[in-house]
């Protein structure tokens, strides 16, 4: 067993949920580096004395990695493997009087805001001047941006207004500044990425100034592919589209979270919007960037869901043909207004209509990728696998869409690098291409 001690040691942060979770984990660790403390990201070798768990609260699968991975390290802990144990982040801000009572082994629990008080017990300072100033995660060829934080959407569904507080939108000037700070570090795509990044600009702007905004990154040096994700539907700024448009640096990608079709649906999970208005929204987008690719996720087994609503969804899928979706099943809330409801789809139902979409949208995926084959594309190398380089076309993000495949043999490609390659087959979710 080591022997314990109090000095301040290697720290390391292990980060768990959605992409705004990976950015705070980049700011804690920049802000440890800048205190001249040692700061690793979910090291599997090197030893560490402290282990900061940036957790996800969102939905019950989550919530559960959550609790196995802080359970996990308690024990690291009990065993002398690690001095401190600190948990953070969203789960710890909605159950903190919980998890302290259930894991007492834990030194610390902090919530999504309370940044200078987990530097404190380090016996850091949070410094306001590191504007921009992170440790990336990702490959330094692309890194997210995160424009606003918390929400004011009242969706019935969701617990992130619980966990993130109200919205707050970060001045235009200070993301530039944090994208030329990227660019000069070797990014080249940003991922802007909020709770909910078209409602930006309402809180301290008094409107929607997201086209302004992105408008501003493109004027910035380096940076050649600026892609949007979490566009809410009710009260679109349908302004970026011309941004998407007349800026070669914006992606003609859209990442919008529709969540359902059904009008009843809809209705009670409080999305602003109906399926006529959402039909029309699609259109005028497809309308104003012709060969744009969208995103979308959908919701299976909300309470009160019918086969009828499910059937809906499906048509609404096969019509609409989006380039990219994911669905999940409903996750039960306590404190949301759908806590309020029955939970009343059996979880085996919720499963076979997750499966159902997940069926129709691989036919549309593989449709889609083999109208592909011939094209010339440009594609952004993110790494080497085995015997293929892989990278990304503009209509795909990282982590979550397909990818290009391009073998490795009798081919150097430097990874960050942008390549145009021409698109030989096809697979459901993948490509496969030459460089030429």
């Amino acid at each position: 067993m080591r022997t314990k001690s109090t000095k301040s040691n290697r720290v390391n942060v292990v980060t768990l949920g959605c992409s705004k979770n990976v950015v705070d984990s980049e700011v804690l660790m920049g802000q440890l580096l800048a205190n001249d403390i040692e700061a690793v990201h979910e090291s599997k070798t090197a030893s560490s004395d402290i282990v900061i768990i940036n957790t996800c609260g969102f939905i019950d699968n989550a919530k559960q990695e959550s609790i196995d991975t802080i359970l996990h390290f308690a024990k690291e802990k009990a065993a002398g493997k690690i001095d401190k144990l600190i948990v953070t982040g969203c789960l710890s801000e909605r159950y903190k009087p919980d998890l302290e009572k259930e894991i007492p082994n834990v030194d610390h629990f902090f919530g999504t805001r309370d940044l200078p008080l987990l530097l404190n017990t380090l016996g850091a300072d949070y410094k306001n001047e590191l504007v921009g100033e992170r440790m990336l995660t990702t490959p330094r060829h692309f890194a997210y941006l995160k424009i606003s934080e918390g929400c004011d959407r009242p969706c019935s569904f969701c617990a992130i207004p619980l966990m993130r507080g109200n919205h707050v939108s970060k001045p235009i000037e200070k993301l530039v500044a944090e994208a030329k700070e990227l660019a000069a570090k070797g990014t080249k795509e940003l991922l802007l990425i909020a709770q909910d990044s078209t409602y930006y600009g309402l809180d301290i702007y008094k409107e929607r100034k997201l086209a302004d905004l992105m408008r501003a990154l493109a004027k910035v040096e380096g940076i050649e592919w600026i892609r949007l994700h979490y566009a809410f539907p009710s009260g679109f700024p349908e302004d970026i589209l011309d941004v998407m448009r007349e800026e070669p640096s914006i992606c003609k990608y859209l990442d919008i979270p529709l969540q359902h079709i059904s009008d009843a649906m809809l209705k009670s999970m409080r999305r602003g919007t109906t399926r006529k208005k959402t039909y029309e929204l699609l259109h005028r987008i497809r309308e104003k960037v012709p060969g744009i690719t969208i995103r979308t996720t959908m919701i299976a087994g909300y309470p009160g869901e019918t086969e009828q609503d499910h059937e809906e969804m499906l048509q609404f899928v096969k019509e609409a043909r989006f380039d990219r979706l994911g669905i999940f099943t409903y996750s039960h809330e306590e404190n949301t207004h759908a806590y309020s409801l029955v939970d009343d789809v059996p979880e085996e139902v919720k499963e076979d209509r997750v499966a159902a979409v997940m069926a129709l949208q691989q036919e549309i995926s593989a449709e889609i990728n083999e109208t592909k084959v011939g094209r010339i594309e440009k594609v952004l190398i993110d790494r080497k696998e085995g015997m293929y380089y892989i990278g990304r076309s503009e209509a795909d993000s990282p982590e979550v869409d397909n990818e290009v495949l391009i073998e490795a043999k009798d081919t150097y490609l430097r990874v960050g690098s942008f390549v145009n390659c021409k698109i030989t087959s096809a697979g459901e979710f993948d490509l496969f291409a030459v460089p030429v």
